[in-house]
């Protein structure tokens, strides 16, 4: 098989050796193509005229049962199997005993293995396992795209499976048309045959054993430690990675001959094929669990990283995922990111947040998307409607291409707006700021037209790094950031880490629940020094300038006091040293947790300004985990319980004349925008892809008259109050 010449000749030399190796008058080859039929490719003792004219659909005759079953199928007496069929041109009358094999590549069938014998012949396992061995080494073979026409045979399958357009949660808006990249490559082995079985047996145990400890070191994490679908993932993959007639089948098929990595794909294609063929729901999600773990398996074995962000990518690459956290989508080249798809997600969890503030097009809770793409498909993402489109026919990339330049048009028509204030009908100013986290977000902030930066999210700097950044790596971006700014206000929250942003190098003991235990301002308060350092560097970068801080999650004023104290501390220090000092400082709070909405009277006055953060407040607010998929998006946050607590809120600031503005993701769609200003906000802190849209519904908008529109329905059992907001601004001509 690795003579060089045209493929097709060397099918005809394999079907000899195979038939002299085996000792049977026959072998053949069949590959299945996209019309879903099996063709006769090359044969040793039938007909050669047959080759290329014979055919036999999936379930037809003892070859389209082995490719449509995908297992071995072993006949002293053939004719007696109800499936026989009979096909007289390929003169196969003498013929009584067969055994077929699949040819399997990534659990999908491409084609069949055959031998048959003139005498009634019982074929022995080895017999069985040795013909399979081949079989993968000719399914890479056919992999190769010489023999058939892969893309169409895939494009064929999906068709058949109704798996060509799939539909989602749209998270952050956009249109990508780009080719797949799986977070965690599928992995193709190229060693097949061992040169050492003994070598390969102590290989495949010692791998098992290190994954093993590994999925123990996840399960003992602070990011898995509390229960949830997360945790019940990874308790499955403990399941299977333990399940003894997992690792006796691996051990098996090392002993046929194969090597470890081999034997993981044999086990894995197998499993994968019988499973794909379930109509059981819970059976076809349990082949993604083993899927994964096979890949982590292949992982070890081969040494290589888990996902792909290392890897050479396309200039137009979707990342396709199961789930992913911030900082692995940040480990991407941007400049190579065009879309994100995950089969869950949620418009709240972090590596949304990370998306829109990158303006990468994102669809979540895509069922089963990593099970029906292959790396490099052609795939339309469309993050506007929670469309998915895999391998699309030219007449949707067409319609597709037509849309983004539509959406070229409208971002030309909001640049007009670039210089423009965002100031209502009726004389209200709002200020837009954007959300930033990194450098490559600064751009943005002139680009948009933006006022400012609302929120600057220190924490991404941690994220992406191996060790904690140190003083000076710490106050250069800061510098960076505040030149970037030229002279545009910037708000920087200081550390926010915990939940569902834990730090590597950060010691994090076991949590029940991450989102309410020990994170943000409780990690700066019980380790001083983390925030005396960060809250240093802030203060040398903003030299001469204004410094804007914040602290997040506080719960109660004692928190902020001693934050506050501990701010004091570092000016005293800058003063006592003689060094340059900000001009001037402002330090807020953020208002995340509920029981601050009733210590209002006593912390305004210690502050300069209030951010109210809506992602982790509304998880709090509704008891619902913003991770979690089954209860991310259950409760409306234009609900009359959610708005007559921001109204609470803001009644209060202005009663001390305290500054609120609001940095959560609602304020980055125009509706919810729309019903924040009829509250009474005049600051929002939204992605930079939302200022555009924002600033067009705010110019079409009488402040006054949506005050007096929702003060009337605030008090309204209803569950959401988006229905009437859209009808108010359909009549309102107001654009969304």
């Amino acid at each position: 098989m690795a003579q060089s010449g045209p493929a097709e000749d060397r099918l005809a030399v394999v079907v000899r050796l195979i038939a002299s190796n085996m000792v049977a008058e026959v072998c053949s080859i069949y590959l299945l193509q996209p019309d879903n039929q099996l063709e006769l490719f090359a044969t040793e003792g039938l007909r050669q005229e047959a080759v290329h004219h014979t055919f036999l659909d999936l379930g037809e005759g003892l070859v389209g049962t082995v490719a449509d079953t995908a297992r071995p199928l072993a006949m002293s007496h053939a004719q007696s199997h109800p499936a026989f069929a009979y096909r007289p041109e390929t003169g196969e009358d003498p013929y009584l005993s067969f055994l077929g094999v699949p040819l399997l590549r990534g659990g999908r069938v491409l084609g069949v293995l055959a031998v048959q014998n003139v005498t009634t012949r019982s074929y022995k396992l080895e017999e069985i396992e040795a013909l399979e061995t081949v079989a993968m080494v000719l399914s890479e073979m056919v992999a190769s795209g010489e023999l058939v026409n892969l893309a169409a045979l895939h494009q064929a399958e999906m068709v058949a499976d109704r798996a060509m357009h799939h539909h989602g949660v749209a998270i952050s808006e956009g249109i990508a048309l780009g080719h797949a990249v799986l977070h965690q490559p599928r992995f193709h082995v190229t060693r097949i045959i061992a040169e050492d079985t003994g070598e390969e047996l102590d290989r495949i145990e010692n791998a098992v054993v290190r994954l093993r400890a590994s999925i123990d070191e996840l399960l003992s994490g602070s990011t898995f430690s509390s229960a949830g679908e997360h945790r019940d993932i990874l308790e499955t993959y403990r399941m299977f990675a333990n399940d003894r007639g997992w690792l006796a089948r691996l051990r098996e098929a090392i002993e046929s001959g194969l090597t470890a990595e081999a034997a993981v794909e044999r086990v894995q294609n197998e499993t994968r094929a019988r499973l794909m063929r379930q109509t059981d729901p819970y059976l076809r999600e349990r082949l993604h669990d083993l899927d994964d773990l096979a890949n982590r398996l292949l992982s070890h074995l081969a040494g290589v990283p888990l996902t792909a962000a290392g890897e050479d990518l396309p200039d137009d690459a979707i990342v396709i995922a199961r789930n992913m956290g911030p900082a692995e989508l940040l480990d991407y080249d941007s400049g190579k990111l065009r879309g994100l798809v995950l089969e869950e997600g949620s418009s709240t969890a972090h590596v949304s947040i990370v998306a829109r503030a990158l303006g990468i097009p994102m669809i979540g809770r895509v069922p089963g998307i990593t099970d029906f793409l292959v790396p490099g498909d052609a795939v339309i993402a469309d993050g506007d409607t929670g469309d998915v489109y895999a391998l699309p026919s030219p007449e949707i990339v067409e319609a597709y291409s037509e849309k983004a330049k539509f959406r070229a048009r409208r971002q030309a028509q909001f640049r007009k707006l670039h210089g423009k204030p965002a100031v209502t009908r009726d004389g209200e100013n709002v200020s837009l700021t954007i959300n930033a986290g990194l450098m490559v977000d600064l751009p943005h902030l002139h680009e948009a037209g933006a006022d400012g930066i609302g929120l600057f999210r220190t924490e991404l700097q941690f994220l992406i790094a191996s060790a904690m950044p140190r003083l000076s790596e710490q106050r250069a971006l800061y510098t960076q950031v505040l030149d970037a700014a030229d002279n545009k206000p910037v708000t920087f929250r200081t550390l926010d880490v915990g939940g569902d942003k834990v730090l590597p190098y950060l010691a994090h003991g076991k949590e029940e629940n991450p989102a309410l235990g020990w994170r943000a301002i409780r990690i700066a308060l019980d380790r001083p020094g983390l925030l005396r350092y960060q809250v240093r560097a802030l203060l040398q970068a903003a030299a001469g300038r204004n410094l804007r801080l914040m602290f997040p999650m506080v719960a109660e004023v004692a928190e902020f006091q001693k934050a506050r104290g501990l701010l004091d501390k570092e000016i005293a220090r800058l003063r006592k040293l003689d060094q340059p000092g900000p001009a001037s400082i402002e330090v807020g709070s953020m208002l995340e947790v509920p029981s601050l909405a009733w210590q209002l009277d006593a912390l305004l006055p210690l502050v300069d300004f209030i951010s109210i953060g809506s992602n982790d407040l509304l998880q709090f607010f509704f008891a619902s985990d913003r991770g979690n998929t089954r209860v991310g998006d259950r409760y409306d946050l234009l609900s009359p319980a959610v708005l007559s607590f921001l109204k609470h809120v803001v009644a209060q600031c202005e009663a001390h004349n305290v500054p609120v503005s609001l940095c959560g993701e609602m304020a980055g769609r125009p509706l919810e925008a729309m019903a924040l200003v009829g509250l009474g906000f005049r600051t929002l802190s939204i992605p930079p892809a939302a200022v555009g849209p924002v600033k067009t519904m705010i110019l079409g908008l009488d402040a006054a008259k949506l005050e007096a529109f929702l003060a009337e329905r605030l008090s309204l059992p209803d569950r959401s109050l988006r229905p009437q907001l859209l009808a108010y601004a359909h009549e309102n001509k107001i654009p969304l």
